[in-house]
């Protein structure tokens, strides 16, 4: 359970109680029905995580659109609905390189035009030989993304790294030494789904 779970919660049971003393039991149902959600929506499940060169998801969600260019590293796109865990995880082990914040909109997260014009933070991790980043992006509702790291920092293949607050879209970015083995569509769970294969030679 993610600590911010348990904050919202207690706030809502709160002021569920206090509507309940001054008005009617029924108008504190909601609040009451709100605390529980926080508690379901900021669960932080333990992952099996794969070894071997693989990248791992870095977030639960569906695979709404991969994009493979000749020059630009690959883009996987992953959403992520208010159901989904939303706890984000490190795709490789290796050394952070950069943590990159940019203001943005809040488009709805599942949209191409997220990746570009939302709020989001860039994560770079450099390890074996290789260089992956993702993106946290901010949703419709998401307004707070969460990064627990900086630059400098080891991380573990599938440790956790952030969150983003309700829905919201994290893009993977792979060079061209990674197969991918992912598709549209598919569902991907953080730490234990894996997106890429590295390339032999």
């Amino acid at each position: 359970m993610v600590i911010d779970g348990i904050y919202y919660a207690l706030a809502l049971t709160a002021g569920g109680a206090a509507v309940w003393y001054f008005t009617q039991p029924l108008f504190a149902a909601p609040m009451f029905l709100l605390a529980v959600f926080c508690l379901y929506f900021f669960r932080d499940p333990e992952r099996v995580i794969p070894e071997g060169p693989v990248a791992v998801s870095p977030a639960d969600g569906k695979v709404v659109g991969i994009l493979a260019g000749d020059s630009a590293p690959a883009r996987i796109s992953i959403f992520l609905n208010v159901f989904d865990v939303h706890v984000n995880r490190a795709p490789i082990a290796g050394d952070v390189t950069s943590v990159a914040y940019t203001k943005g909109q809040f488009l709805v997260a599942s949209r191409e035009l997220a990746s570009s014009r939302n709020e989001r933070n860039t994560v770079t991790i450099a390890g074996q030989d290789t260089s992956v980043g993702f993106s946290q992006i901010a949703g419709l509702i998401a307004r707070r993304i969460v990064c627990y790291k900086k630059p400098g920092d080891r991380v573990a293949k599938g440790e956790r790294v952030g969150l983003i607050k309700f829905g919201s879209r994290v893009d993977v970015f792979l060079g061209p030494e990674w197969d991918i083995l992912v598709k549209p569509g598919e569902r991907v769970a953080g730490g234990s789904s894996i997106l890429a294969r590295r390339k032999e030679g």
